[in-house]
């Protein structure tokens, strides 16, 4: 992970760990599932990502017609999405298929890009790297500016394991980039081959990023590849995606907090199975000079790691970490520490975690906090 660059100390997200953690608590400690394999938690079906992204339901079948050009792919598809936008919003519907991009796609306001599944590919060109994104970087898609998006249902492929992705821009933009929007949906999709973060959200709010598939295979060309990574943001849920930054040796995090040009707070990390990469651990709480609060890590399974759940420091920032709670989580088959957080804290709950070979807890002592219930079951 590269980094460049206040409120209430109890806020709604940060409520809903505490009073889980209160009837947990109360009830006793329920029997722990086996760690034998990283299996998909119980889904816990959300309100709030359902509300989310375009309300579109006009439905606009993307045409194929001169889709072996490269180029003719990405403009009659942002053709496509540009008039879906001036109308009002529609569902820009994928067929399957692999498409061949030249240049970023922008989303623009209330469209609804879908595919057929993870048969329907876009595929970074030969020429994709010539062509930048709004800011300098080589984002696949972006919702640059963007209110009321959804992108769904397809596979996303940045072609990191034939285009040489180390330019000077390479971690400006990432695969999925959801930036200065709100109300954006991601889910369902499936990440390939990045060269950068799979999928990020930056400086935006009111987000959902749902069963999506981040995975990284290269050895030796790349670092820094996190999966999720949430920058400057605020008001979302991270839910039920599959993270695996580890089949190659260049993953980093698999999950990321960020809070260098603002403060990231009320969001959720829920039932997503996650495998940090070699370089990273499974989610970093990464702080600067703006605070990261009311985050909840419920329900989610960490394995094959260098190390859990963790608080890092950047750019000299020391801003605070509070109000936040790790609970009903598994950690396993780590090399370090299942959670390490230090620094200035206050009212950090972990409880009702199971670990098998992860390590310790390394908690500094601050107001607040609260360590009970967590236990081995290997």
């Amino acid at each position: 992970m590269t980094l460049n660059g206040p409120g209430s100390r109890l806020g709604h997200s940060f409520l809903l760990g505490v009073s889980l953690v209160t009837t947990l608590l109360l009830t006793g400690c329920g029997s722990a599932r086996a760690l034998s394999q990283p299996a998909a938690p119980e889904r816990v079906e959300s309100a709030s990502c359902d509300v989310l992204g375009s309300k579109a339901v006009t439905v606009k079948e993307w045409t194929v017609e001169g889709y072996l050009d490269p180029e003719d792919t990405s403009k009659s598809l942002q053709r496509a999405i540009d008039s879906a936008s001036r109308s009002g919003g529609a569902i820009v519907q994928l067929p399957e298929g692999v498409f061949t991009l030249e240049r970023p796609l922008v989303i623009k306001s209330n469209v609804f890009l879908r595919g057929a599944g993870p048969s329907t590919v876009l595929k970074a060109g030969p020429d994709f790297l010539e062509f930048e994104g709004p800011f300098g970087g080589h984002p696949l898609i972006t919702t640059n500016g963007a209110q009321n998006v959804t992108i769904s249902q397809l596979t996303a492929n940045q072609n990191g394991d034939e285009l040489d992705g180390n330019l000077p821009g390479r971690l400006h933009e990432y695969l999925i980039d959801v930036r200065h929007s709100s109300n954006a949906l991601v889910e369902g999709v499936s990440t390939r081959n990045p060269y950068t973060y799979s999928i990020a959200v930056v400086a935006s709010s009111n987000f959902c990023v749902r069963d999506n598939h981040t995975l990284v295979t290269s050895s030796n060309r790349y670092d820094q590849l996190d999966g999720i990574h949430i920058t400057d943001s605020h008001k979302g849920l991270v839910e039920g995606n599959t993270v695996d930054q580890r089949q190659g040796d260049d993953g980093d995090d698999g999950l990321v907090a960020q809070a260098l040009g603002a403060s990231v707070y009320d969001v959720i990390y829920r039932n997503n199975v996650v495998r940090g990469g070699s370089h990273g651990s499974g989610l970093q709480l990464a702080v600067g000079e703006h605070e990261i609060y009311n985050i909840t890590v419920d329900g989610n399974r960490f394995w094959g790691s260098p190390d859990g759940i963790k608080t890092g420091y950047y750019d000299g920032g020391r801003a605070a970490v509070h109000d936040v709670a790790v609970i009903n989580n598994e950690f396993f088959d780590l090399q370090g520490p299942w959670l390490n957080f230090h620094g200035d804290l206050e009212n950090i709950v972990v409880t009702h975690n199971v670990t098998c070979q992860a390590g310790t807890i390394m908690l500094e002592d601050a107001p607040g906090n609260i360590v009970a219930n967590n236990g081995t079951n290997c």
